[in-house]
């Protein structure tokens, strides 16, 4: 065992990884999942942002922002935009990622760490194996943070903006040169028609964010909420980690890839989360559309064409989708984005641009997974609510016997012979 010297250093780096976590920071060794994350996207070239780029990015996201004046009531939401390289994505959006991986991978590291520490052990040794287990946790948020840092490395390569996802991951409005160059392959048109439509995208998304206080923890409350009720598989976990060489990071890699040891509980709780998640994503995304569509008319020649891309993108689900599943067990996809393009469009006929906005004011005036059905019928809806039942219905219990009281003497008094 002492034989190679280059396996014992290796060993060594990954224990230094290990320990690095102070006792008590949560489960994932986030420090270490970063630096893999920058690495991974390091390795295939991530040059910082030059001042002519940044410059472009700036200008677009302020261009944008002031044509979203034009198409929605909501104010602006870019207070400092922003051109970040890859690395710079990670590290600005590390902290949602956290709120959101948390709950799942503190699941994962418990049930690594009794199995890491009970295998091959009979079972009166593992009743004095304490401090083993606990060396055994710290190994399981090693490997939770390696599987982390590598999706999140694999995100950044594809993410053009903070918004891509359809989650807040930023407070500041951000495009990313390198995710707009990669974006704009192939497609006939030109760099900064593109550049301007994304800018469009990620402004409205931050006005959405930023002036609709209950959004934000209405999306990351269904994400935790479905992530809760995420469970490992302990058997496909035990039968994967049995000949596991913890000094070969290829095979830690391998072992952790693709999500497949996450396995959602199909309870009515995880399944009423999930299905306010999705409908959640698509009224946020097809508002966007539906106002960027507004703002870029007779503006942007291409705005058609790019916004049938985009789309096609988050609508069919591409890699970004598939890191998310990695990282939180959950296909973060708006399934029904055409539908609910199509009743923003219907309210903004009916009602216009005040009246398709003040939807937005509170939770209970959003339109449910139902209304995607009908989105007529959500429209024609009564304004005005019918407050009779509500005045009954705040009566006092004493009032309304007292009332009943009095109907019934008078009814008494008929009954006993009243006239």
């Amino acid at each position: 065992m002492f034989g190679n010297p280059e396996q014992i250093a290796a060993a060594m780096r990954q224990f230094a990884d290990m320990l690095s976590a102070p006792q008590g920071s949560g489960p994932v060794n986030w420090d270490m999942a970063k630096n893999i994350a920058r690495h991974s996207v390091a390795a295939e070239g991530d040059p910082s942002v030059m001042e002519g780029e940044r410059r472009q990015i700036v200008d677009a996201l302020n261009l944008a922002d002031l044509w979203l004046n034009e198409a929605t009531v909501l104010p602006s939401g870019v207070g400092n935009p922003q051109a970040w390289s890859r690395s710079e994505w990670i590290e600005k959006t590390v902290p949602v990622w956290r709120q959101l991986c948390d709950p799942v991978a503190a699941r994962m590291v418990e049930t690594m760490g009794g199995t890491l520490g009970a295998a091959g052990l009979p079972a009166e040794a593992q009743a004095m194996a304490g401090p083993l287990m606990g060396m055994m946790k710290q190994m399981g948020s090693m490997m939770v943070g390696q599987q982390i840092g590598q999706a999140l490395g694999s995100l950044a390569r594809e993410v053009v903006g903070s918004t891509d996802i359809g989650l807040p991951l930023s407070a500041d409005a951000a495009l990313l040169p390198g995710g707009v160059a990669a974006f704009s392959q192939g497609l006939e048109t030109p760099a900064d028609e593109i550049r301007l439509y994304l800018a469009l995208r990620e402004a409205a998304h931050h006005r959405l964010f930023q002036h609709v206080p209950w959004l934000r923890a209405h999306l990351l409350g269904a994400v935790e909420e479905y992530a809760r009720g995420i469970t490992v598989d302990v058997s496909a976990l035990e039968e994967q980690l049995r000949g596991l060489d913890i000094n070969n990071p290829e095979q830690l890699q391998q072992v952790l890839s693709g999500g497949a040891l996450l396995k959602p509980e199909e309870t009515e709780r995880q399944k009423a989360a999930l299905s306010r998640l999705e409908t959640a994503l698509a009224l946020v995304e097809g508002w966007v559309g539906t106002v960027v569509s507004g703002a870029a008319d007779g503006k942007l020649p291409s705005s058609a064409a790019l916004g049938e891309t985009v789309r096609r993108r988050r609508a069919s689900g591409g890699p970004a989708e598939q890191t998310f599943a990695t990282l939180v067990g959950l296909e973060l996809r708006p399934r029904r984005l055409r539908e609910a393009a199509a009743l923003w469009r219907a309210l903004e006929a009916d009602r216009g641009v005040d009246g398709r906005d003040a939807v937005w004011n509170h939770p209970d005036l959003m339109p449910t997974a139902d209304d995607l059905d009908d989105p007529e019928r959500f429209v024609r809806g009564e304004p005005e609510f019918d407050l009779s039942g509500l005045e009954a219905s705040l009566r006092e219990p004493g009032d309304e016997g007292e009332e009943d009281g009095k109907d019934g003497d008078k009814g008494g008094g008929k009954e006993n012979g009243g006239s």
